[in-house]
């Protein structure tokens, strides 16, 4: 008799707790790997068209992939949306990620289809875009550096201290512009190419988009990104300039898996589902991001870097989304390039 007293005089004041099955019910754990304010923009469209609460954290996609391998046996996550392919398919080799084929996969790009088929269904690719770089035009001019369009042109010695990149260890973008260079160059070339680099690198930044904002903000000369986030800063009116590299590049899928143990599963699909659907992916563009979108009835954003109009590689996914090969170049980067960074 006590017990239901209390019950109701704590639901008349306001303090009943809900039973942990509704409350997992109306919840989702997503973990977003792209620009914060397309993250933003993602969960705030989702929680009002599905009622759901969504819990976004953003990390970069090596820090979520080290972060769901650490709770592989008690997962805080149900969800990791957006962040290179490779991750994702090495969290799907090492069976982090769960099988899922969504009702929505006939609707994609063939590169998406590829990705899922590739993981055996545990990751799905929701964009891509080319690797390249941004250079600040203002600065470039007044200290008279010539524009590099290639690779070789950025080991010039007057870039000295001018260059950002992001760490590949954290960074999904740096890891992609890591395993490119070893598809181009062969991988001892591209170790000590990257080793000449070092010499021109300023900093080693922990997300992949923040070396071309530093350019954006005058903090440096060039930042190597991906180009739809060059193109972002020029699109918010900075003076950068969007380069795809002369000798090729590689390019992201940019992906999305849920996380094996999801607690909010049947929610972890409607994401899966919902960023799927071609007005959802149209409106990337209206954070400035300008991806390539998976679904083939999406808008492609004007400003979005063309596949056609960039030298890409093969890039070889399988390979170098594979855990021993990726934990190889980067045990590799550490020893060679990180551990004498500046």
């Amino acid at each position: 008799m006590k017990a239901v007293s209390i019950s109701v005089a704590l639901a008349a004041t306001g303090l009943a707790f809900a039973a942990p099955e509704a409350q997992a019910a109306g919840s989702l754990n997503l973990i977003c790997s792209a620009d914060v304010v397309i993250c933003e923009q993602m969960t705030a469209d989702f929680e009002k068209e599905s009622g759901i609460k969504v819990n976004m954290v953003r990390l970069s996609s090596g820090e979520t992939y080290a972060k769901v391998r650490a709770e592989a046996r008690n997962p805080k996550t149900d969800i990791w949306w957006a962040g290179t392919g490779d991750p994702h398919l090495q969290a799907a080799s090492d069976g982090l990620t769960l099988e899922y084929k969504s009702a929505m996969l006939d609707q994609l790009q063939d590169w998406a289809k590829k990705q899922a088929e590739g993981s055996g269904y545990r990751t799905v690719g929701v964009y891509a875009g080319a690797l390249g770089w941004g250079y600040n035009t203002e600065i470039f001019q007044k200290k008279g550096f010539k524009e590099p369009k290639c690779w070789a042109d950025l080991l010039d010695a007057s870039l000295k201290g001018e260059i950002q990149m992001a760490n590949p260890n954290s960074s999904g973008t740096a890891y992609t512009a890591l395993a490119s260079l070893v598809q181009i160059m062969g991988e001892d070339q591209a170790f000590d190419y990257l080793k000449k680099l070092n010499a021109n690198v300023a900093q080693y930044t922990k997300s992949g988009s923040a070396p071309v904002k530093s350019a954006a903000r005058g903090e440096a000369g060039l930042g190597i990104v991906f180009m739809h986030d060059a193109v972002a800063q020029t699109a918010e009116g900075f003076p950068i300039k969007a380069i795809a590299p002369c000798e090729g590049t590689g390019y992201e899928i940019g992906s999305m898996s849920i996380i094996r143990g999801a607690k909010n599963l049947d929610n972890a699909k409607a994401w899966y589902d919902w960023a799927l659907k071609a007005e959802v992916q149209s409106r990337m563009k209206d954070a400035k991001s300008f991806q390539l979108p998976s679904n083939k009835s999406a808008e492609v954003p004007k400003e979005a870097p063309k596949f056609e109009d960039i030298k890409l590689i093969d890039y070889d996914f399988a390979t170098y989304g594979a855990s021993e090969k990726r934990k190889a170049l980067l045990e590799r980067w550490d020893r060679e390039v990180g551990a004498s960074a500046n």
